[in-house]
């Protein structure tokens, strides 16, 4: 019954696989598409219930014991990321119906999309660093293809930054990855924790693992985010709500195994360092949000406060800052996704996203506007939506553990987040310009189910915390005891 565990992986893979050949069949790709994520949407499910009742689980592909053959594991914080993987991915492929063009779907997109989940799905599911680094390297590929769909000069000019960087980044990964098997003869999760705690966390081991920490910041756009606002801006909407839910958030689901599971002999160095990155990430990341007056913009620097945000909870390197960051985590998943669809959409209905050309959309379209209003209020984390709990868990975890000043870093770029998302609000949807019927440029149609689902699975976030309280405390729990995880790939 482990074998459920690759079937996150192989589902969409095999499916991207398919409409390959149906590359013309543009309404048979979208439905294979939908079922596929579905498909995974279950199997994750399942896995939430299963680790929830049995622990952690570890499958040995060709059964071969750890650490000879290629684990995949799935604890409870990577299960749960499965599952807003899935939710999200759903979301962005209903909107990409209505919203991509019909020259751009014959160009792969969704087999391209389903290689994207393909690779984060088995980034979170993987117990061997290297098949990390290949789980990177499918998604990222899948990506640089994606972000120039429209084959626009911006969009060129932006995907190469993306792409250098992310080839830097990938560089500087096979360095860690070869100097850390040169040090320890393994590259096996649980065995690397184990062999590093015999031997202990050297200066050596530390460097290599600021190493990994330069690598996963670059990806998840923790203070090196100088590529990440133009790369997100210029994709299709679809495309940059995927981008902007799930691809930093793999930078920071590996940097939380990492230094919870290999690295976290030296706190004093790493987890500092950590947060020094974190409290700079929100600071420049406020500043961009409040300095800028483009609605990509605005949003995109709302991803690089979150990555500062979330990683406070882990500095803090306690119960409630652990259940806090991974609160805030599965929150902003779903919450990127559906301010960039929004985002989307308001651009497509006024043909622009200067702030100050736009004004009085609440009148022609109300429902977008009061959905725009709850996903910013969730943002901020006014109680009892989504962002809340996260925000007071990571909070009090600073507070608990010595970090005031990270925790009142944290709370100044939450005001941060509101004067920028009120800002948009009123200028977007109130504003002194006014528009009327004549002077959209396109329609809604089609583009509002997917973001009344995602309001929907926000609003079940906060108003429902409850229900995942208990999954959210197991998985702060095996975090925190890397015993549990080293236990249940040894068996």
């Amino acid at each position: 019954m482990n074998n459920l565990l690759i079937a996150p992986v192989v589902i969409p893979l095999l499916a991207g696989m398919a409409l390959i050949i149906f590359q013309k069949s543009i309404y048979l790709q979208r439905t294979l598409s939908l079922i596929a994520l579905c498909l995974t949407t279950v199997v994750a499910v399942m896995l939430v219930s299963r680790v929830s009742n049995g622990g952690i689980q570890a499958l040995q592909l060709g059964g071969w014991e750890a650490p000879f053959g290629i684990s995949f594991v799935a604890d409870m914080f990577s299960a749960l990321l499965l599952l807003a993987t899935s939710v999200v991915a759903i979301g962005c492929l209903l909107y990409a119906f209505s919203s991509t063009e019909r020259r751009q779907e014959k160009l792969y997109f969704y087999p391209l999309f389903l290689f994207l989940i393909t690779g984060v799905n088995g980034s979170f599911l993987t117990g061997d660093l290297f098949n990390l680094y290949v789980f990177f390297e499918v998604f990222l590929v899948a990506s640089y293809i994606m972000i120039t769909l429209g084959g626009s000069q911006k969009q060129l000019r932006e995907s190469l930054k993306y792409i250098f960087t992310n080839i830097i980044s990938s560089a500087f990964f096979l360095m860690g990855v070869a100097y850390l098997y040169s040090i320890t003869g393994t590259l096996n999760l649980a065995h690397l924790s184990l062999r590093i705690a015999e031997v202990g966390q050297d200066g050596l081991i530390t460097t290599v693992a600021l190493l990994f920490l330069i690598v996963f910041a670059l990806k998840a756009g923790l203070l090196l985010f100088f590529w990440l606002p133009g790369s997100y801006s210029v994709p299709p909407t679809a495309v940059s709500a995927v981008f902007a839910a799930l691809l930093t958030k793999v930078g920071i689901y590996a940097i939380f195994r990492m230094f919870t599971l290999i690295f976290y002999h030296e706190p004093q160095i790493t987890h500092l360092t950590i947060g020094i990155l974190a409290a700079a990430t929100m600071i420049l990341g406020a500043i961009g949000a409040i300095g800028y007056w483009d609605l990509r913009n605005i949003l995109t620097y709302n991803v690089v406060i979150s990555v500062g945000f979330i990683m406070v909870g882990f500095v803090a390197f306690t119960t409630n800052g652990t259940m806090g960051s991974i609160y805030y985590l599965l929150h902003d998943m779903v919450i990127k996704a559906l301010v960039f669809l929004i985002g989307g959409t308001i651009i497509h209905l006024t043909g622009t996203s200067r702030l100050k050309e736009i004004g009085g959309l609440i009148r022609l379209k109300p429902m977008l506007g009061w959905m725009f209003l709850i996903a910013a209020l969730s943002m901020v984390g006014i109680p009892p939506l989504s962002g809340f709990l996260g925000k007071v868990f990571i909070t009090r975890g600073a507070f608990e553990s010595g970090y005031f000043w990270l925790g009142a870093i944290g709370l100044v770029a939450s005001l941060g987040i509101l004067y920028s998302m009120i800002k948009l609000f009123m200028n977007a949807f109130w504003g002194d310009k006014m528009l009327n019927e004549d002077e959209l440029k396109g329609n809604a149609k089609g583009l509002l189910f997917p973001i009344i689902f995602l309001t929907c699975v926000s609003l079940a976030l906060g108003l429902g915390a409850e229900g995942i309280a208990d999954h959210v405390a197991q998985a702060a729990n095996e975090l925190l005891n890397p015993s549990l995880y080293i236990n249940a790939v040894f068996k």
